[in-house]
């Protein structure tokens, strides 16, 4: 069995993966069977012209939330599952300066969709919602992504 997701393995993995996250700043904090977070800082790499975080970099640190709690759910089931986001949203509440921190709680239900897959062998489309809040506690913007898996075809 491989062993469980951590913040320094999803951080690796961006480095060599997702080089633009990774130079943005996006970095995981945290992972659990249940949430993930992230956080991204404000600073002169990754501002608008309006003076708050880019929406692109802010994607990037909410999706990693999601995508890592759908990698290490697949991971667990030890099946060759494939993932991909089919749709995203989002919603804006306040400028996002300083550090902002992202937040998905939903892993059992991300488990519970991705065992769905491998045990019925049908694709899984599901959404997952992620919250940005600041340094004060408030939120900022809330994602959500549609993500599909399914078992990969054996050749």
């Amino acid at each position: 069995m491989k062993t469980q997701l951590s913040p320094c393995k999803i951080n690796t993995f961006l480095f060599f993966k997702l080089p633009s996250a990774y130079w943005c700043g996006v970095r995981a904090k945290e992972i659990s069977a249940t949430h993930c977070k992230t956080r991204v800082k404000y600073n002169w790499f990754t501002k608008n012209p309006f003076k708050s975080l880019y929406f692109a970099v802010q994607a990037m640190a909410a999706e990693l939330t999601t995508g890592s709690l759908v990698m290490q759910a697949i991971q667990e089931t030890q099946a060759s599952v494939s993932m991909l986001v089919t749709g995203q949203k989002a919603n804006f509440f306040k400028k996002a300066t300083g550090t902002i921190h992202f937040i998905c709680n939903e892993g059992s239900f991300i488990k519970e969709r991705i065992n769905k897959a491998v045990q019925n062998n049908e694709v899984q489309r599901f959404w997952l919602e992620v919250n940005g809040v600041d340094d004060q506690g408030d939120r900022v913007a809330t994602f959500s992504f549609e993500w599909s898996v399914k078992l990969k075809s054996k050749k």
